[in-house]
């Protein structure tokens, strides 16, 4: 049975998919035939991404860039309620293969889907998503913001998820609201509707806090690492926030793995061959995505990567498994090698056999 909110999660690019091909004859040139529809259909990937201000949206936007294959891969993302919600449509919706998601959102699933972790996959670990507090003047402490109110964004993103379980995990009382971040932080600009914070958790830089100008007292609280297994420890700093955060000064903060995630489809199936074409291209293409004209974050990415509690998706092991090998053959690889490293120089060795 499929959530009530997953209605909202896909855009009406992939519902024009989704259409009869007879709703789709008023054109000005001629219709395809049957095999070039199913050749069309047969290798285009919906990814699940997020919202319009969020770090997953351009990640899915830059993955589609240097994925393209033409007929041979087209990878479609769509616009989202948030990472939480794309586990709902990766489960459920039709015409969803991959999604963005953050890896503590499976903890909202457990109780009603006990294999949880056996039906999703992890694809990538793209990038951390650090938690940020941003507060208006006269508050110093998380503590000072108990009973107070705070915005967790609007319901279904990774704030309004993640952000209420962090508190309640620091056993933080506060009047929790799930309205659009914009409109809370006019409001604290303005100080009215007595908002005294609002939430973040995606990859900084932030926009509206790196390019925003805000008066002086506005800033960023510190939030105390503390092991919840899903959690990294993370920091905010000048070079992040020159205007919020003073030169050569750091705020503590929380950090969580936002993954690429693939159904657990039965290997050689037509779902599975679709995921699998998009992960080859895609690990063959990293180099590409960790230059210039895409998010800066993809320097980060470590293939082999591995995500606490989830099992590789098959394909991406299968890349991994193969790229070991021409490593060991081009030069010697000493048992104190890292894996980075490994691959560091498997990529060195492949540039050079291009």
């Amino acid at each position: 049975m499929r959530f009530k909110s997953t209605h909202w999660l896909i855009c009406f690019t992939l519902l024009a998919l989704a259409a009869p091909a007879s709703a789709q004859t008023n054109q000005p040139t001629r219709d395809f035939d049957a095999a070039e529809i199913a050749k069309l259909n047969a290798w285009t990937v919906g990814l699940a991404a997020g919202q319009l201000e969020g770090a997953p949206l351009r990640f899915a936007t830059d993955i589609s860039r240097v994925v393209d294959d033409g007929n041979n891969l087209h990878v479609l993302p769509t616009v989202t309620r948030g990472p939480t919600e794309n586990v709902e449509a990766l489960l459920y919706l039709k015409g969803v293969d991959a999604a963005i998601i953050n890896a503590d959102t499976l903890e909202q699933f457990e109780a009603k889907i006990p294999d949880i972790q056996k039906r999703i996959t992890y694809i990538l670990s793209l990038f951390p998503s650090e938690l940020h507090v941003f507060v208006r003047p006269g508050f110093d402490s998380l503590d000072q913001l108990r009973g107070k109110k705070v915005n967790f964004n609007t319901q279904g993103t990774a704030a309004a998820y993640s952000g209420p379980l962090i508190f309640d995990k620091l056993k933080l009382d506060v009047q929790k609201t799930f309205i659009p971040h914009q409109v809370a932080l006019e409001q604290m600009r303005a100080g009215t509707d007595d908002m005294a914070a609002v939430v973040f958790v995606t990859s900084k830089p932030v926009d509206a806090f790196q390019r925003g100008k805000w008066p002086a007292g506005f800033k960023f609280l510190p939030v105390p690492f503390q092991d919840f297994s899903f959690y990294l420890p993370a920091t905010l700093t000048s070079n992040d926030y020159p205007g919020l955060i003073p030169q050569d000064q750091e705020v503590q903060t929380i950090a969580i793995p936002t993954i690429l995630a693939a159904f657990n489809w039965p290997r050689g199936s037509d779902r599975y061959n679709r995921v699998a074409r998009l992960t080859d291209r895609l690990f063959d293409k990293i180099e590409t995505l960790q230059g210039a004209g895409f998010h800066p974050k993809w320097k980060d990415v470590v293939l082999n990567a591995q995500v606490p509690g989830l099992t590789r998706f098959r394909a991406a092991q299968d890349w991994l498994d193969k790229a070991r090998t021409p490593v060991l053959q081009a030069g010697p690889v000493t048992a104190a090698s890292t894996e980075d490293r490994v691959f560091r120089e498997f990529l060195q060795w492949r540039q050079k056999k291009q």
